[in-house]
């Protein structure tokens, strides 16, 4: 999707992706961003706080460098002059995109790379780089951490962790 986006010079749409993929947070929370708090004094962050409503608890994410050059490049498009919110929309009534025009890109993007938009969401995005980490790690504490959850239970369910995947990493284990 990215290269796509990239190819096509859809500056929003590869800033929205990456920064959904890299904050890992919640369509709702995403298209509300505002610019100040991933690009301050022109660098753009490499971590970045947010307040979470549901969990009242501050949630910390970094940026990858793609994400970074990505959000600099989008911020200092002439689409972006006076704009608060960093994916704004285009009506006037609307500081920003709504979570269901959100939805809509998504399922254009998937459709652009030739998978069927019905079997995913929104949160495939924010589902993505923590399903990455834990496979990578196995480490569900940190995965926890990163999405916002309280419950380590929540974030076995979101994931899908079966006990196959238990009992994986535990052969790779030895006392």
């Amino acid at each position: 999707m990215r290269a796509r986006l990239e190819l096509a010079g859809y500056l929003r749409d590869l800033a929205l992706l990456n920064v959904a993929i890299d904050s890992k947070r919640w369509s709702c929370y995403l298209v509300k961003l505002v610019v100040t708090e991933l690009v301050k004094d022109d660098p753009v962050r490499e971590r970045v706080s947010m307040n979470q409503n549901k969990t009242k608890k501050q949630v910390q994410f970094e940026l990858t460098e793609n994400t970074r050059d990505a959000v600099i490049v989008w911020t200092r498009s002439p689409e972006m002059i006076g704009r608060r919110f960093m994916f704004p929309s285009r009506f006037h009534d609307r500081p920003h995109i709504s979570t269901r025009h959100y939805g809509r890109l998504v399922s254009d993007w998937l459709t652009s790379i030739g998978l069927e938009p019905r079997g995913y969401d929104t949160h495939l995005l924010r589902r993505t780089k923590a399903a990455e980490i834990y496979r990578k790690t196995g480490n569900l504490r940190a995965v926890q951490l990163l999405l916002g959850n309280t419950k380590v239970d929540s974030t076995v369910r979101y994931l899908g962790v079966e006990l196959e995947d238990a009992l994986t990493i535990a052969e790779g284990i030895d006392i």
